[in-house]
């Protein structure tokens, strides 16, 4: 008889138990969910034939700024492109890569995000529009640095681990980092998975106008949600005054949490955002009041406009910015090795070896990132998702890239059709809404 691999108890499911029996510990690991979900390859644009037209790109506008927090805040910010960067805690990254980050976005026009941690001077200093990280742990906040943001997000979940907390493993807790979180040098530290200090929308919304308060009404707060019962918490997030709701969804990474968490809790990204955008459209604020940001799992000015055609106003992107800096590049393949892993699967960015020097507080490690050229590489990364997105706005016949819509969009499979909410291709079949 030929031997036969179980679908249930597959090699690598077999591998987990054995870990698990001979350790008595859960797994932890970063990055995102491995696992394979419907995405945004498993939709197509309609592009411009008879019944649209398209735009000429070497003589027709086609926009790609976006005003982000103009609900309520002095001065929101005005990007040049729809794709900002991630928060990304100084702890889980080194201090290069912080600055790198900076760098990047500035050189294009868009925003780079804190993380857990608090702010450094090198990422202050390199970023033209800093958002500033309100975290459960509240590790390195201050009123000082909230100032000294130009908008600060309240972080009530992240896609990788809804409901749970971050953990940053002691070997990555340095002296500066162990100073800025007022935690002692080398001992394991996880984060609260909830904040301190109010238990639901209504304290929710007081300590949003305590943070206008504290920042004389300049910055605006977004609020970030991983994403889950999305349609809901997204009316809460904005019923308690956030300006801009930043979605999540479970493809987005992590520096390190349970594996569990990271392929078990949360929904697809491409779930997320109808459910974002029709709780905003219910309340008159879609495209206008309040703005939404959409990550996990953007790779591509494909991805961009596919998730500004079916909602958001902008994206952000973590793992896809790291590697554009340089993490898991085939130089360091014989590294990777060393570690048991290989480029283009290193995930263990808790256990601070990345070769790259992107993930590490190893100051040797650290120093082979040059953050000027991290920077640039960045930021021409940026320029071609941008651009990208661009061309196929133009192909759709759009003036604008936040003029793209779901009517431009079709899906490859049922799944994809039902969670997007546009038709199966070529038919006018939306899974779920009744009509043929």
């Amino acid at each position: 008889m030929a031997l036969r691999e179980s679908a249930t108890f597959s090699r690598g499911v077999i591998d987990d138990i054995q870990r698990a029996a001979e350790t008595g510990v859960y797994d932890i690991r970063g990055w995102g969910a491995k696992r394979a979900v419907p995405h945004f390859d498993d939709l197509l644009f309609l592009g411009a034939s008879m019944s649209r037209y398209p735009l000429e790109g070497y003589r027709e506008r086609c926009d790609t700024d976006v005003v982000l927090g103009d609900r309520n805040a002095r001065y929101p910010l005005h990007l040049q492109t729809p794709v900002t960067i991630a928060g990304m805690s100084f702890g889980a990254l080194s201090a290069q890569a912080k600055e790198a980050l900076g760098r990047g976005a500035s050189e294009v026009g868009t925003s780079t995000t804190t993380g857990d941690g608090g702010m450094t001077p090198e990422e202050r200093g390199e970023s033209k529009h800093l958002v500033y990280q309100y975290l459960p742990s509240r590790y390195g906040m201050n009123p000082t640095d909230l100032r000294k943001a130009d908008a600060i997000e309240v972080v009530l979940g992240q896609g990788a681990k809804p409901g749970g907390g971050g953990m940053l493993l002691g070997q990555k807790i340095s002296d500066r980092v162990a100073g800025m979180r007022t935690l002692p040098a080398g001992i394991d530290q996880r984060s609260a998975c909830r904040h301190p200090d109010w238990t639901g929308p209504d304290d929710l919304a007081i300590k949003i106008l305590e943070l206008r308060e504290i920042t004389d009404w300049e910055k605006p707060v977004y609020v970030k949600v991983g994403a889950t019962r999305t349609y809901y918490d997204v009316k809460l997030a904005v019923a308690a005054g956030a300006d801009v709701v930043v979605v999540d969804g479970m493809q987005g990474g992590t520096a390190a949490t349970q594996d569990v968490f990271i392929e078990h809790v949360g929904i697809p990204t491409l779930a997320a955002i109808p459910q974002a955008a029709r709780a905003l459209q219910e309340l008159g604020l879609h495209r206008h009041g309040v703005q939404l940001i959409v990550s996990g799992g953007i790779r591509s000015g494909a991805d961009v406009a596919k998730a500004m055609a079916l909602g958001a106003d902008a994206v952000a992107i973590g793992t896809a910015a790291l590697i554009a800096l340089g993490d898991n590049a085939p130089r360091y393949a014989a590294e990777y090795e060393a570690l048991g892993s290989a480029a283009g699967c290193y995930d263990d960015f808790q256990d601070g070896r990345d070769p790259a020097g992107i993930t590490t507080q190893d100051p040797e490690l650290a120093a082979r990132l040059d953050p000027v050229e991290g920077g640039r590489r960045l930021a021409n990364y940026l320029r071609v998702l941008t651009m990208e997105a661009q061309t196929i706005a133009r192909a759709c016949g759009k003036a604008h890239l936040r003029h793209l819509e779901p009517e431009d969009l079709v899906a490859l499979t049922v799944e994809a059709a039902a969670m997007a909410r546009v038709p199966l291709a070529g038919t006018n079949w939306i899974p779920g809404s009744g009509h043929a």
